[in-house]
């Protein structure tokens, strides 16, 4: 029987100094906000003007 088995198969992570931890601690909210940036520009309408271009140039394709 092995009794100091870690629970998870990860091996430990050693210490990490304080300017690593927050570095990593920076990077992950630039992550969020850049996600959370990209969410807000996925989720808005499309102009009327650009979908103008696109049903003109399907329009054009069709006829070729």
């Amino acid at each position: 029987m092995i009794e100091n088995a870690q629970v998870n198969d990860r091996p430990a992570r050693p210490k990490s100094s304080p300017a690593l931890d927050e570095a990593r601690l920076r990077q992950q909210a630039i992550g969020v906000k850049l996600r959370q940036i990209f969410d807000e520009v996925v989720s808005e309408p499309v102009p009327d003007e650009f979908l103008d271009i696109l049903r003109r140039a399907d329009a054009k394709s069709d006829k070729a």
